[in-house]
C-alpha cells in the first residue's frame, strides 16, 4: 500500500499572525536562543546552556528569557502592577471572537503571571478610538502592509499619538513569520535560522509548521542533532495525535535510523492499545528493504524484512511485493524475487513488475518465458527495452539452440532491428549459424557491426560465416581490418587446418573462449556442437527438425528495398531467365548455316526467319533485347510451328526486358505456346503489370494483377513487399502489416522497414 505523508494544516488564529493557544505551552526558547542553535561563527559557546532548559520553562508556565551578559538590574517593586495592554483583548470581544479572546487571555497571562483577565471580556466598554480598531481589523485581517501604512498615516497626521506597543510588537511578529516562511519555501535554510533564532515567540506548538521548518533548515545544513532536538521539543509538548505523527513523517527522509529510533521512542498509546508511531515503523522497514533492493551491499535487519513481508501479505496491494522482488533480486535469491513480483504483477500489471518477474526468469535460464513476459511493456521505458532484448539474446543463445516459435522469431525481429541492439543480432547470427543458415548468419552478424563496429565477437561470427560460404576474400578482409587486435581472427586459417586435422574441437558460437585454448597444442575441451557440422537426423523425421521449421521464418533472401520501389522499378520489372531455344530441327535437318554471332549490326528481313530466330537468342545473351525482338518478329514467318512459338516466346521476353508488358502480351499471342511456357509468360506480364501500376500510382491495378499472379504462381518476396506499400497507400494499413510480418518472417529487412513505416503512420493517426 502507497504511504503518504499526513500534512497537518497550520494552526493559526489568523492570516499571518500566530496564535497561544489556552494550554500555553511556552516558546521553544532555551534551544533557539542557546548555543544548540547557533548560528556558525556566532560568538556564543554551543555548549553554553543545554535543552533541558526548556522543560523548566514549561513546568514554570513563565515566558521564556533572554538571556544578557549585562549586570542584572535591580529586582522591581513587587507591589508596582504592571500596565497591561488589553487593547487586542477590547476588541476580540467587541467582535464576539471567543477562540481568538480565549488565546489573548492566555497569552496575557504568559506574559504578566499576576495579571488577572476581567470577569466578563464581552462587557468590556468599547473604545472610541475608531482609527484603532481599524488598524486591528488590519491585522486580524493579515493586511500587514495596509496597517503600516495606515500607521504611517496617523503619524503624519497626529504626531502626538503613539501606536499601542502590542499592537507594534504583533506586526513585527507576524512579518518575521512570513519571512521565515518566504526562506524556507526559497530553501534559504541559513535565514530561517536566522530568523527563528531572533523570533523566539514564533516557535510553539500553536504553530507547529514553523517548528518543522526550522527543523527541518537544521537538517539540511548538516546539524542533523539539533534537528533531532527540534523535532523531539515537538514530541514532547505538542499532544495533537496527527501533528506528532506529521513530525517523525517529516523527519524520515533527514535522519538517521538512529535518530528516527530515538523519536520513536517518544510514542504514546493510543486508547484502543496500538501504537502511535506503528505505520511509521512500516515505512522505515519499507525503505530499508528499498535500499537494500538498490544496493547489494546494505544490510536488512531480519525484523524489517519480516514486517515488510507480513504487510505484503495482509495488505492487497502491489507495491510491498514489488519492494520485496527487487531486494531478493539484487541479493541473488531469484526464485523469491519471481515469487513477489508474480504477486505483485497478480495485483497490477505494470511495467515494473513484468520487468523484474523477466529478470528473474532469465537468471533462472528462462528465457522464453521472460521474453513473453516483458513483451507486452518492452516499450514502455529504456529499462524495459533493455531486459526485452536480454531475453531476446538469451533465448537465442541456448545451446543446443532451442525450436523457437514462428510467431516469436516474428515479433523478435522488428524489435531488434528498431532498438539497434548489437548483441541481440549478434546472438540471432549465432542461431543461424548453428542452424547452417550461413547467409544469414553473415547478415545478422553484419548488421551487429553496423551498430557497434568494434564488436569483435560479431566479427568473429562474421569470418566464420564467410568461410563457410567460400568467400575467402570476405575472410581476407576482415583478418585485415583486425589485425593486431583479435589473435583468434587473425589465426583463424591456423585454427581450421587444425580441426580438419581433429586436433581442436569447432569455434564456439559465442565467441568467447580464449583464443589459445583453440590452438593446436592445447588439449580439446568439451564443447558446443562444431557449428560448421549438421547434426546427424534420421531422415524420417528431417522434415520436423528444428532447422527445417526454422529455416522458413528466418531465412535470408534478396528483395527490392522499399524506398527503391518509389524511385527504380528495374528489379521488379526483370522478367524470367529464358529458356534458350537452341535451332529448330528443320534448320539442323536442311544444313542452312547458322550466323557465326550476332555482334554485327544486321537487318533481320535480309536473312531466313530461322536464321533471324538463332540470331534473335544470341541478342538476348548478350542484351540487345530491342534488336532481338525486330529478329524474333522476322522469325514468326518461319513455316514452322515450333519456331513460330519460339519467336513469339522470345519477342514476348524481350519486351518484357525493357518493361513494354503491353507489346509482350500481344507478341505472346502470336504464336500457340506450350502450357509450361504460357504459364511462365503470365507470370512475368503480370508481374510486369503490377510493377507498372504501382509505379503510376494505381494501387488497385497493381493489387489485381498480383492477385491473378498469386492465383499460378507463389509469390516472391520483392512482390509481396509491393503488395504490402499497395496496401499501405490505400490506408489498408492491417493487411499491409499482415504482408510485411510474412516478409519480415524470412529475415528481410525490407519487411521490417514496411512493418516499421506502418508503426509509424499509425502513431502519427493516434
Amino acid at each position: 500500500m502507497k504511504k503518504s505523508l499526513l500534512i497537518v494544516p497550520v494552526i493559526a488564529v489568523f492570516a499571518g499572525v500566530v496564535a497561544v493557544q489556552s494550554d500555553y505551552v511556552p516558546a521553544f526558547a532555551t534551544v533557539i536562543n542557546s548555543g544548540s542553535l547557533a548560528m556558525p561563527g556566532s560568538s556564543e559557546p554551543e555548549a553554553d546552556t543545554g535543552i533541558d532548559d526548556q522543560y523548566d520553562v514549561a513546568q514554570s508556565g513563565r515566558a521564556p528569557k533572554t538571556r544578557t551578559t549585562t549586570p542584572a538590574s535591580p529586582a522591581p517593586d513587587a507591589a508596582v502592577a504592571p500596565k497591561v495592554d488589553e487593547t487586542a483583548l477590547r476588541y476580540f470581544a467587541r467582535q464576539g471572537d471567543k477562540r481568538r479572546l480565549e488565546a489573548e487571555i492566555a497569552r496575557l497571562r504568559a506574559l504578566y503571571p499576576g495579571w488577572t483577565p476581567p470577569a466578563d471580556p464581552s462587557a468590556v466598554a468599547p473604545e472610541t478610538d475608531t482609527a484603532l480598531d481599524a488598524m486591528w481589523k488590519l491585522y486580524a485581517a493579515g493586511k500587514l502592509p495596509e496597517l503600516r501604512k495606515a500607521i504611517q498615516l496617523r503619524l503624519t497626521s497626529e504626531p502626538q499619538w503613539k501606536p499601542p506597543a502590542d499592537l507594534m510588537d504583533r506586526v513585527e511578529l507576524a512579518e518575521s513569520r512570513e519571512q521565515l516562511i518566504n526562506a524556507s519555501d526559497l530553501k534559504q535554510y541559513e535565514t530561517v535560522i536566522r530568523i527563528g533564532s531572533s523570533h523566539s515567540s514564533l516557535l510553539t506548538c500553536s504553530d507547529v509548521d514553523l517548528l518543522w521548518r526550522v527543523a527541518e533548515a537544521f537538517a539540511r545544513t548538516n546539524r542533523t542533532s539539533r534537528a533531532k532536538d527540534a523535532y523531539g521539543y515537538i514530541l514532547d509538548n505538542c499532544p495533537k495525535p496527527e501533528e506528532r505523527l506529521a513530525t517523525v513523517q517529516k523527519a524520515l527522509p533527514l535522519l538517521t535510523r538512529p535518530d528516527l529510533e530515538a523519536l520513536l521512542a517518544k510514542e504514546k498509546t493510543t486508547q484502543d492499545g496500538a501504537r502511535e508511531f506503528d505505520t511509521i515503523r512500516n515505512d522505515l522497514a519499507r525503505k530499508a528493504v528499498a535500499d537494500a533492493g538498490t544496493d547489494p551491499k546494505l544490510i536488512v535487519p531480519p525484523t524489517d524484512l519480516e514486517r515488510v513481508e507480513k504487510l505484503a501479505n495482509d495488505i492487497v496491494e502491489p507495491s510491498d511485493p514489488l519492494i520485496l522482488g527487487w531486494y531478493y533480486l539484487r541479493h541473488d535469491d531469484h526464485a523469491n524475487a519471481e515469487k513477489w513480483f508474480k504477486l505483485s504483477h497478480e495485483r497490477e500489471n505494470a511495467p515494473s513488475s513484468s520487468q523484474g518477474m523477466a529478470l528473474a526468469m532469465i537468471a533462472q535460464s528462462r528465457p522464453a518465458e521472460a521474453e513473453q513476459t516483458i513483451y507486452e511493456w518492452r516499450d514502455s521505458s529504456d529499462g524495459a527495452k533493455a531486459v526485452y532484448m536480454a531475453a531476446v539474446a538469451n533465448l537465442l543463445a541456448q545451446d543446443p539452440p532451442v525450436d523457437i516459435a514462428p510467431a516469436v522469431l516474428q515479433r523478435m525481429v522488428p524489435e531488434v532491428v528498431e532498438a539497434k541492439d548489437a548483441n541481440a543480432a549478434q546472438q540471432f547470427g549465432w542461431y543461424a549459424f548453428l542452424l547452417n543458415q550461413f547467409e544469414t548468419a553473415a547478415g545478422w552478424f553484419s548488421t551487429a557491426l553496423q551498430w557497434k563496429p568494434d564488436d569483435e565477437p560479431s566479427s568473429y561470427g562474421l569470418v566464420l560465416a564467410r568461410e563457410q560460404l567460400g568467400d575467402m576474400a570476405g575472410v581476407a578482409e576482415i583478418q585485415r581490418l583486425w589485425s593486431g587486435k583479435s589473435e583468434r581472427i587473425g589465426r583463424l586459417g591456423e585454427l581450421r587446418q587444425a580441426r580438419e586435422r581433429g586436433l581442436v574441437p569447432s569455434p564456439e558460437r559465442f565467441g568467447t573462449r580464449d583464443p589459445d585454448a583453440l590452438l593446436p597444442a592445447t588439449q580439446p575441451t568439451d564443447g558446443p556442437a562444431a557449428a560448421a557440422t549438421p547434426p546427424q537426423t534420421d531422415p524420417a523425421v528431417a522434415a520436423n527438425s528444428l532447422a527445417d521449421r526454422v529455416a522458413a521464418t528466418i531465412a535470408r533472401t534478396s528483395v527490392t528495398r522499399p524506398e527503391e520501389l518509389q524511385s527504380q522499378t528495374a528489379p521488379l520489372q526483370t522478367a524470367p531467365a529464358p529458356s534458350r531455344v537452341r535451332p529448330s530441327r528443320q534448320m539442323k535437318a536442311s544444313g542452312q548455316r547458322l550466323p557465326a554471332g550476332c555482334t554485327t549490326t544486321l537487318d533481320p528481313q535480309t536473312i531466313s526467319p530461322e536464321s533471324a530466330l538463332n540470331r534473335g537468342w544470341c541478342l538476348m545473351d548478350i542484351n540487345r533485347p530491342l534488336e532481338a525482338a525486330a529478329a524474333f518478329e522476322r522469325g514468326l514467318l518461319s513455316r514452322s510451328d515450333a519456331a513460330r512459338s519460339d519467336a513469339a516466346y522470345g519477342q514476348s521476353l524481350a519486351y518484357l526486358r525493357v518493361g513494354l508488358a503491353d507489346k509482350a502480351a500481344v507478341a505472346a499471342s502470336k504464336a500457340r505456346q506450350q502450357q509450361s511456357r504460357q504459364i511462365e509468360l503470365d507470370i512475368a506480364l503480370l508481374s510486369s503489370r503490377a510493377t507498372d501500376a504501382f509505379t503510376a500510382g494505381r494501387y488497385n491495378e497493381a493489387l489485381l494483377a498480383l492477385d491473378q499472379r498469386a492465383r499460378i504462381a507463389p509469390e516472391r518476396n520483392d512482390l509481396m513487399v509491393l503488395r504490402g506499400y499497395a496496401y499501405m497507400n490505400l490506408n489498408r494499413l492491417a493487411d499491409a502489416q499482415r504482408v510485411f510480418e510474412a516478409v519480415a518472417a524470412t529475415g528481410s529487412k525490407d519487411g521490417l522497414r514496411g512493418m516499421a513505416t506502418v508503426r509509424a503512420i499509425r502513431n502519427k493517426e493516434y
